[in-house]
């Protein structure tokens, strides 16, 4: 049975009772959870002689147009897929638990958090690494699981551990996606069936990108403007970016070189905005 935690407090107790047991994964989310989610349980309880969960809808990492009021809460349903996968506890907690009124202290990453979505979404990942150094602080876990569909936000994260000196490990998880290749994400339930339709197009147009870098090609604007061809034929998408970066740093690359690449996109569809990512060479 999953154990629900409300406090900072009662997390603390939890983990001083479980310390002796072995290291402790976690696994945050902001809920609506699905099969990518569950993947990362299943990670984190292949490594962890525990593991902890957090559901936290994150308001500092929304901009003031974006869909903090509407994203989805299905809570029963998310705990009864956490009990279902095996999770140990979930940390629940109100945003006045994590936020004192008059909060004036955040984290800021400024380098890897400035491209992709860093520029489209200005303040985004400054809620993002707040959020999980105060969850890393509170829940104080061997290791913590994400998915490589976020891949900046890993990155980001990544960055704030090592130069933080956290001690946390960062385990990624691979893309879990349905079976037309549209990579799952909670905001997919957005989506009208015209849409949903049209989404596909997104991991199309990384696998016609990297068709051409097996083929040969290796100058980033010939593979960038490939995939985002097969975007523009889809006219129930608007495109936010389509990038060749390094899969490192996330700067923009003219070729690709030895480190391999990271193709990137996020598009919109009506006012649903996905993200989605390939590695070149594949498995780099």
């Amino acid at each position: 049975m999953t154990i629900i935690l409300h406090s900072m407090a009662e997390v603390r107790a939890w983990r001083t009772a479980v310390a002796s047991a072995g290291p402790i994964g976690f696994v945050p989310t902001m809920g609506a959870l699905h099969a990518g989610h569950l993947s990362l349980i299943a990670l984190a309880r292949q490594r962890a002689a525990t593991t902890i969960a957090s559901i936290f809808v994150n308001p500092l990492q929304f901009g003031p147009a974006e869909d903090l009021d509407r994203y989805p809460r299905p809570i029963v349903q998310d705990i009864a897929l956490l009990e279902a996968a095996g999770t140990d506890a979930l940390f629940l907690p109100e945003v006045a638990e994590l936020y004192r009124e008059g909060a004036s202290t955040f984290v800021v990453e400024e380098a890897v958090s400035t491209p992709l979505c860093g520029a489209t979404r200005p303040g985004h990942f400054r809620g993002v690494t707040t959020i999980v150094l105060k969850l890393f602080n509170i829940v104080q876990p061997d290791f913590a699981a994400f998915g490589q569909k976020d891949a900046q936000q890993c990155a980001v994260i990544e960055r704030m551990v090592r130069d933080l000196n956290l001690p946390v490990e960062i385990v990624r998880g691979a893309i879990v996606r349905e079976a037309d290749g549209l990579a799952l994400s909670s905001r997919n339930r957005y989506l009208s069936t015209q849409q949903r339709r049209a989404a596909p197009a997104i991991q199309a147009s990384l696998q016609a990108a990297r068709a051409a870098f097996d083929a040969g090609e290796r100058r980033a604007s010939a593979l960038a403007a490939i995939g985002r061809s097969v975007l523009q034929r889809e006219p129930a998408i608007t495109l936010d970016y389509w990038e060749v970066c390094h899969p490192g740093t996330l700067q923009s690359l003219d070729n690709v070189g030895s480190d391999g690449a990271m193709l990137a996109v996020a598009a919109c569809l009506g006012s649903t905005r996905l993200i989605d990512n390939l590695l070149v060479p594949p498995g780099l």
